[in-house]
């Protein structure tokens, strides 16, 4: 009976902590809580022990949730002809590391981004690269080399960014490549306007710049695959 006594006043104890506790759920303090009743009697810990244990967690998991994203989520859009074009992508930063042929090896297939596979939309036919695209969702690669880049059409969607299966490929296209002046901490795509209906796709960091260039099919005819 004593001891379900203390279980009682133990568990109304601690969950009143959790509870007010920044950015922890109800429901999760509850199953928290439960879990630390269960295992304290046979721990031999008094409940001023079990209360500074649980204040630990709550503010070790607020201290977590603070830290700043290293490669958070950016997107980037431009309209051409009313139509939408769309990259979604993580950006990483220099961070003192060596970038180019370190982080981003040459001759290996990067994931052009951090984390989540790099998302392109655009909700027109495009012609980039002298490869006609059809409307629709695709993710972007690169393979990067000391001279030459080329971008790679990938048509699986909402993987891992370093899910890579190349008979998924829909095209590979060869970028121009520019030496910066100034490095460029995180990395950055931009989508560019040239025109109504032209564009330059660009991929930026460290010293590094890469690009390549677009047209949007009016009225998103399509008449095939460019030579």
């Amino acid at each position: 009976m004593h001891g379900k006594k203390w279980k009682d006043e133990s568990f109304s104890k601690m969950n009143s902590i959790l509870t007010c506790l920044p950015r922890l759920s109800r429901g999760f303090s509850l199953q928290l809580t439960s879990f630390l009743v269960m295992i304290v009697p046979s721990m031999k810990a008094s409940t001023t022990t079990c209360l500074l244990l649980a204040l630990l967690i709550g503010v070790s998991e607020e201290a977590a949730a603070q830290q700043p994203l290293l490669s958070p989520r950016d997107s980037v859009e431009s309209i051409f002809n009313g139509k939408k074009i769309s990259v979604n992508y993580g950006r990483p930063s220099m961070r003192g590391r060596k970038i180019m042929g370190g982080l981003v090896p040459f001759n290996k297939v990067w994931r052009t981004g951090a984390n989540e596979a790099t998302a392109f939309v655009t909700e027109a036919t495009l012609v980039i690269g002298g490869v006609e695209l059809p409307k629709g969702s695709y993710t972007l690669y690169t393979l990067p080399s000391e001279t030459r880049w080329k971008l790679i059409i990938n048509k699986q969607t909402g993987q891992w960014g370093t899910e890579y299966n190349a008979d998924l490929d829909f095209a590979r296209i060869d970028m121009r490549k520019r030496v910066l002046k100034e490095p460029v901490e995180k990395f950055t795509i931009a989508l560019e306007r040239l025109g109504p209906n032209r564009g330059v796709l660009k991929l930026i960091w460290e010293l590094t710049e890469v690009s390549v260039r677009f047209t949007v099919r009016a009225n998103n005819a399509s008449t095939g695959r460019l030579n």
